[in-house]
């Protein structure tokens, strides 16, 4: 029978080999754990509850909690845990184990004063935006039969980009804008801050921080009006993922003056001159705005993800 521990070193390798047998259908690299789970300011090791058999891991719940802020001006989240992923080994299930690591993860974040733990949308570092009930259906029943509730249902989306012609109407659209004032282009260097706190602010902390660390304005376009930031794009910014777009917003006072369709497709067409063949994010909510503009540009759901909560 497997034993439940804490993280401890030597456990990598074994453990990045598990995942890639127990969730085939989004592997992983050591190089990813070491960055996102290892290196990440909040890990504890404690949290990151591994079963091992034979000296190695055959499964795995990862809880953690905020010990430093996402970005400046917040808080802890005090309230709030998360946990990012679990899996167990194909040789290791219906034994109970599984269970037995998601009441251990929540036991740590318990302990720590969590009474609301979230999957999966954990940020910076979440693997998947929720549970994935069609290509993991056991792991989302085993949520379901633990208490977690299912608050929202993004999807992520994909478009190929090979024989993309930014549509004509996007010029025409275009040339409106700038007729009355608008301006479409990549940031300067001085522009960067702006653009940070005003993703941070009217968006979401973690977009701010995407774009700070992502530093390559080459790979970002911002719309100004007389001199006012009023929406953006960026792609590249998650794991140095060049095909990955986003984040993306524009003012919610500036909606339905078209500038997200010019930007969405300008940037589609930065993409497709750097030779990317695809363009493809995590995360939207089907029947938002931004659902339909990414359906209208050619965009296809490829996923669907549950975001689930478990309150105390």
């Amino acid at each position: 029978m497997a034993t439940i521990r804490g993280f401890a070193p030597g456990d990598e390798q074994s453990l990045v080999e598990a995942w890639n047998h127990s969730l085939a259908g989004d592997p992983t690299t050591t190089g990813w754990f070491r960055d996102c789970v290892l290196l990440d300011p909040n890990f504890d090791p404690e949290g990151l509850r591994v079963a091992v058999e034979g000296g190695r891991v055959v499964g795995c719940a990862y809880a953690v909690r905020r010990l430093t802020p996402l970005a400046p001006g917040t808080d802890l989240e005090p309230e709030t845990g998360w946990i990012p992923f679990f899996f167990v080994a194909p040789g290791h299930r219906r034994d109970g184990l599984g269970r037995r690591l998601l009441t251990e993860a929540l036991a740590f974040l318990r302990e720590h004063g969590r009474t609301r733990v979230d999957f999966a949308s954990y940020t910076p570092n979440y693997v998947l935006p929720g549970a994935d009930a069609e290509l993991y259906p056991a792991g989302f029943g085993l949520l379901q039969s633990m208490g977690f509730q299912t608050l929202y249902s993004p999807v992520a989306m994909d478009r190929t980009l090979v024989g993309y012609v930014t549509p004509p109407e996007v010029h025409g659209l275009r040339a409106t804008r700038e007729s009355e004032g608008y301006g479409f282009r990549h940031p300067a260097d001085g522009e960067l801050p702006e653009l940070i706190r005003f993703a941070a602010d009217v968006f979401n902390p973690d977009w701010g921080e995407a774009i700070r660390h992502h530093k390559n304005p080459q790979r970002m376009l911002i719309a100004k009006n007389r001199g006012k930031l009023v929406g953006f794009t960026v792609f590249g910014a998650y794991r140095g993922l060049p095909e990955r777009f986003g984040p993306f917003g524009v003012d919610p006072a500036e909606r339905g003056t078209g500038l997200g369709k010019i930007l969405l497709h300008l940037t589609m067409t930065a993409m497709r001159a750097e030779g990317l063949h695809s363009s493809w994010f995590l995360w939207t909510g089907e029947a938002s705005s931004a659902g339909h503009l990414y359906t209208k540009a050619g965009y296809a759901i490829t996923r669907r993800f549950h975001v689930m909560r478990w309150s105390a």
